[in-house]
């Protein structure tokens, strides 16, 4: 019987955008699972906006104090990708499970270490890392359109979208009522850092990204961190319905808009196919995000909302030939519940009742050998094209 009695006593590290307008306000609706007991944030006014409007006991200006707290049982960190590593080793030093956010890190060393500290957690004390990739656990995604995806016997093409808009547009009719930094002003350890952060860890980790392709570029650190904050969602969705790819076949860079082209091949008879990704941020409010799966009698799609309106389903959709040579259409809706919920939801199942861990530190590390592949093929386009980039 599962265990449902046991409150996990949470620790937030960076209380920006994501954590404002979607962990703590799921946090307080699994108020049955969860309780925060502490929040840590650069920024003084967040920090206690923070904890007044969640009833927070304890507010800090740096994470030490949520290492060595007592009454925590695991961390969430959602800060910028450069301080993922640091915070990640010395939470599970300390003893405690990890939530973190995708992305895990951004270079393939950094990852490697964090596997190695996850292993060596696990088996010393315990503790577990769970990575953020809330859309692999939305219900539509991993029983709607998996179970559809699998009776397609040979795939032909698919394609994998990422358009989300303007998210400022959507962040503020969404209802959370976040207080941000200014543009400009974010302080680097909050997750609104993402965009304004820089100093000695991101050019660290630049440069262990770029180590075998050169100098750290803008246009280079604007692809990482794109792909990065942006790619990962549909990349790794990509992944865990499709398989890793053999290859990149084609890249293009042409910032803020990127897409590559991908070769697969099907597991039951070796036939190659195409996947094309493609992916950028433009001011239209219109949230375009999806992957589609074409077989000779039958299509899948699954789009996702945007997750800063709360209420938004996540459909599945299937064209396909019936018996009748005739073409059917179905939209098939399994849930109104959002990818976050369940996805925290999860995370409590994997931490009190033994549940495996499908995101795990190792899987998300294929994020970044597939970033890299990508690099690796912008490079050779560049190269064969005779172009030189800043």
């Amino acid at each position: 019987m599962s265990e449902r009695s046991k409150t996990l006593r949470v620790g937030i590290i960076g209380a920006g955008l994501v954590a404002q307008t979607i962990h703590l306000p799921v946090l307080s609706l699994l108020s049955h699972l969860y309780t925060v007991v502490a929040i840590c944030d650069i920024s003084e006014e967040i920090r206690i906006h923070c904890a007044l409007k969640f009833h927070i006991p304890l507010v800090v200006p740096e994470p030490s104090p949520i290492f060595q707290h007592p009454d925590i049982d695991v961390v969430f960190i959602l800060t910028s990708d450069q301080f993922h590593e640091e915070y990640l080793i010395k939470v599970l030093h300390a003893g405690k499970h990890v939530l973190i956010e995708k992305p895990l890190t951004l270079s393939i060393p950094a990852a490697q270490r964090m596997r190695e500290a996850a292993a060596s957690a696990s088996a010393s004390s315990g503790a577990k890392v769970f990575v953020a990739y809330m859309r692999r656990y939305a219900q539509s995604f991993t029983h709607t359109f998996l179970r559809e995806l699998r009776s397609i016997d040979r795939i032909l093409y698919a394609r994998v979208r990422d358009f989300p808009g303007p998210n400022g547009r959507f962040v503020g009719q969404g209802g959370a009522f976040a207080l941000l930094p200014e543009a400009g002003t974010a302080p680097v350890t909050s997750e609104a850092g993402r965009d304004f952060g820089s100093g000695d860890a991101l050019e660290k980790l630049l440069g262990e990204t770029f180590a075998e392709i050169g100098e750290v570029t803008e246009q280079r650190k604007r692809f990482c961190r794109f792909l990065g904050s942006l790619g990962s969602h549909d990349l790794s969705v990509m992944r865990e319905a499709l398989g890793f790819p053999e290859r990149v076949v084609g890249m293009s860079v042409n910032d803020p808009f990127y897409s590559a082209i991908f070769e697969y091949k099907n597991a039951k008879d070796g036939t190659r196919f195409a996947v094309t990704w493609e992916s950028g941020i433009d001011a239209v409010p219109d949230f375009d995000a999806h992957l589609a799966v074409y077989g000779e009698r039958k299509r899948v799609m699954i789009r996702y909302d945007s997750p800063f309106v709360k209420g938004l389903p996540i459909k599945v959709t299937v064209q396909e030939v019936n018996e009748h040579g005739e073409m059917e259409t179905r939209e098939v809706l399994g849930t109104y519940e959002d990818a976050f919920t369940t996805e925290l939801k999860e995370l409590y199942e994997c931490l009190v009742n033994g549940r495996a861990i499908k995101t795990t530190v190792e899987d998300a590390s294929m994020d970044m050998k597939l970033f890299d592949m990508m690099y690796k093929a912008w490079e050779t386009e560049k190269t064969r094209s005779g172009i030189v980039m800043g």
